[in-house]
């Protein structure tokens, strides 16, 4: 399993040992998207939902998704989270909901797959808000598209 941090010489699964990293200032950022019918989105950008303020709960879910990732991600170091951004951006072209998270520590592993799981948390969020109305919504282009800090440096995506 050349590469691949998680795996042992065995193969096996573990838990990568980051004791003798530094401590750096660590930040990640992910995007994503909530595809829906043209209704869904104008209930949605007008506050409409009956279930309430669809993006202001799934802002909330995002944050606390970040918090809850080594809960929800076997391999996942629990981390001193010291920001969590989620903003969430009606995007008629789309017609959707554009998803960005930034999450921000100061440790010895790098927070993407906090950043990931806050996006991700953010958009399973509006989906069921909007559910009732929209069962076809489409959730996708979840990616990292910053990730900096740690010994790998820099990452942006093109």
């Amino acid at each position: 399993m050349a590469g691949l941090t998680h795996f042992d010489a065995k193969g096996d699964a573990h838990m990568v040992d980051v004791s003798d990293k530094p401590v750096t200032s660590r930040v990640a950022t992910a995007e994503g998207w909530v595809k829906m019918a043209r209704e869904t989105f104008d209930i949605i950008a007008e506050g409409r939902a009956k279930k309430g303020d669809v993006l202001g709960v799934a802002r909330l879910a995002g944050i606390m998704g970040a918090k809850k990732t080594p809960e929800l991600i076997p391999l996942c170091h629990p981390l001193p989270v010291t920001k969590v951004a989620v903003d969430l951006v009606p995007d008629p072209d789309l017609p959707g909901v554009r998803i960005e998270a930034t999450v921000k520590t100061t440790g010895q592993t790098g927070v993407e797959m906090e950043a990931l799981t806050a996006v991700s948390t953010a958009a399973l969020t509006v989906y069921d808000m909007a559910k009732a109305v929209d069962k076809a919504m489409e959730i996708g282009g979840i990616r990292v598209i910053l990730k900096d800090g740690g010994k790998s440096g820099r990452y942006e995506a093109t």
